[in-house]
């Protein structure tokens, strides 16, 4: 059953790498604001950075809404959850604090370069989480599920698109630079990429 670990090594590394989806959740600390919980896919847009530290990258979307609830003072909680839809049954959860690095932050091209060929247009961001607790639990009613291939509509897009177009976009979408609970967000006007 259940387990806990003190570091993302080993098999659990490699189970987590393996995975095509995670799903990542956030809440702000009002006690009536929305939790959020999204899916997270395309190949190589996870990464983990050391035993205790993760990163993801953040694509333009419609919400900025795990954006807004690591930035909003005193916050940052943030999960991550993998599910074995193939094999054995397992669910694994990295709960822990996250932190925003932006396209004008020093430090973001040289994160961004971490993940190769999965960077691309429309990124935002690279959610860094550093793990409070991992553990796992069982996934007995997770069920079978056959992965067949990414879907491309996202990149394909946001392709076609300037990142000057990629800003304005970002620009009117209502819950980008703020969240539905009116937490600052996504910082606007974005920064161009370096």
């Amino acid at each position: 059953m259940g387990k806990s670990y003190e570091r993302i090594e080993g098999r659990l590394r490699a189970f987590i790498e393996e995975q095509p989806v995670f799903f990542v959740a956030s809440a702000p600390l009002s006690g009536d604001g929305h939790v959020n919980l999204s899916p997270k896919g395309r190949a190589g847009t996870l990464a983990v950075l050391d035993e205790r530290t993760l990163a993801f990258l953040d694509f333009g979307g419609s919400h900025a809404e795990t954006l807004a609830h690591l930035r909003e003072p005193g916050n940052g909680r943030i999960t991550l959850m993998w599910c074995a839809f193939t094999g054995p049954p397992k669910i694994v959860r990295v709960h822990g604090r996250g932190r925003p690095v932006f396209r004008d932050d020093p430090g973001f091209e040289e994160l961004v370069a971490r993940f190769g060929d999965a960077d691309g247009p429309a990124l935002r961001c690279v959610v860094v989480v550093e793990a409070e607790m991992i553990s796992d639990t069982c996934g007995y009613a997770v069920p079978f599920m056959d992965y067949r291939e990414e879907r491309t509509l996202h990149a394909e897009h946001f392709g076609r698109k300037t990142d000057e177009e990629f800003a304005a976009y970002c620009e009117k979408k209502e819950f980008n630079g703020s969240s539905i609970d009116g937490l600052p967000a996504l910082p606007l006007p974005l920064p161009p990429r370096g």
